[in-house]
């Protein structure tokens, strides 16, 4: 391993935004939808979230979006009929995926404050990036959150299985704890072993993967990131259910078969992933007996504090490392990426006409 490929560079959030920015305006999204895909960048790189961060999102947008007709710049969201009212049901019409998605955490949340609880349903929808970070603004605010995706395509063999018929499909859980620990509690994975945005970052930096995580196209295990044609579901079964579940979500939503998605176009077929997002309100899950007279949120904070103790002092709470990542952002007063991230950060900047920048030019972080 090269000790330069572990050293962190200090990029200004306003340099960084300038770059996505340009880049998503140079493919003809508007102003609204261009913010809403910076913001979504930048909290990604502010919580060291490097699978999910900008450079994804425009990789995404190149192989499955608007230069192919998966995305479409400047859609409008249709809003369906329905007899639920804290239930709403979407058709996204193939608009990006960050301001849906960013548009449907905020009606959940409105649901919640009137009945306690509120989901939002999204067909023809573009991938979302990363989940944990629209539950996590919930949780922020004070609510319990949940979000799934399907993948922009399938790239997970189901248990037992060697060919790829899942897609990496996302949960994301976020718990109102700030009170309690500091941060909010966010429970956000891809239901791979590892995700397919880390094999990409492993394939810039010319790594490989670790044992027992993907199979090549024959169904053999390999370490390659290049030979990957499949990757494992977690903890084998378990990780093959939840996977399951999100295409589950999905053909209830109106998804059609997850074989097909983000491929050549097939006439008469559904090609586009669909989100699920659930926002509650606390108070809606109380039943007021919490023990010794505790306050609902002092009930969280013994919990937490029971589960930590114990011998279990040094364990970490979901969420925790993306909170040390983002105080370690404003410690250094920027967002930090490697020297092939620049790299890559410097390809979408000269591609839109933006100067690229000077890798000895930016200071290096001192703690990463």
């Amino acid at each position: 391993m090269n000790a330069e490929d572990e050293i962190m560079h200090v990029v200004p959030v306003e340099r960084h935004n300038a770059v996505i920015a340009a880049a998503y305006c140079a493919r003809g999204y508007d102003e609204d939808e261009t913010q809403s895909a910076v913001r979504i960048a930048q909290s990604a790189s502010w919580h060291g979230v490097r699978t999910h961060n900008g450079i994804k999102a425009l990789s995404l947008d190149d192989h499955f979006g608007s230069k192919v007709g998966g995305c479409v710049p400047g859609a409008a969201i249709e809003k369906l009929p329905g007899r639920f009212p804290a239930t709403e049901v979407w058709n996204a019409n193939r608009k990006l995926g960050q301001p849906v998605a960013e548009q449907a955490i905020e009606t959940c949340i409105a649901l919640a404050e009137k009945y306690g609880i509120g989901q939002v349903s999204v067909d023809n929808a573009f991938h979302y990036l990363w989940g944990g970070g629209y539950v996590m603004e919930a949780a922020r605010r004070g609510y319990v959150a949940y979000t799934n995706c399907t993948s922009a395509k399938t790239g997970v063999a189901p248990f037992g299985g060697k060919h790829a018929t899942l897609g990496t499909n996302p949960h994301s859980w976020g718990f109102p704890t700030t009170n309690a620990v500091g941060f909010p509690v966010v429970i956000d994975w891809a239901t791979s072993v590892i995700a397919l945005g880390r094999v990409q970052q492993l394939a810039r930096e010319g790594k490989s993967l670790p044992p027992d995580v993907a199979l090549d196209k024959d169904g053999h295990m390999t370490t390659d990131p290049a030979r990957v044609a499949a990757l494992l579901p977690f903890g084998q079964h378990k990780g093959y259910g939840l996977a399951l579940a999100d295409e589950l979500f999905a053909a209830l939503i109106g998804g059609s078969l997850p074989t097909i998605r983000g491929r050549e176009a097939v006439p008469g077929a559904k090609q586009t992933p669909c989100f699920y997002f659930q926002v509650i309100h606390p108070e809606a899950l109380s039943g007021g007996a919490f023990a010794g007279g505790l306050s609902q949120a002092e009930n969280v904070k013994a919990v937490l504090r029971d589960i930590l103790s114990h011998g279990n002092e040094h364990c970490l709470l979901p969420g925790e490392l993306e909170a040390r990542w983002a105080e370690k952002c404003r410690h250094h007063g920027g967002l930090l990426f490697s020297r092939h991230e620049i790299g890559q950060l410097n390809q979408i900047a000269i591609a839109c006409g933006q100067p690229a920048w000077e890798l000895d030019a930016l200071p290096q972080a001192d703690v990463v």
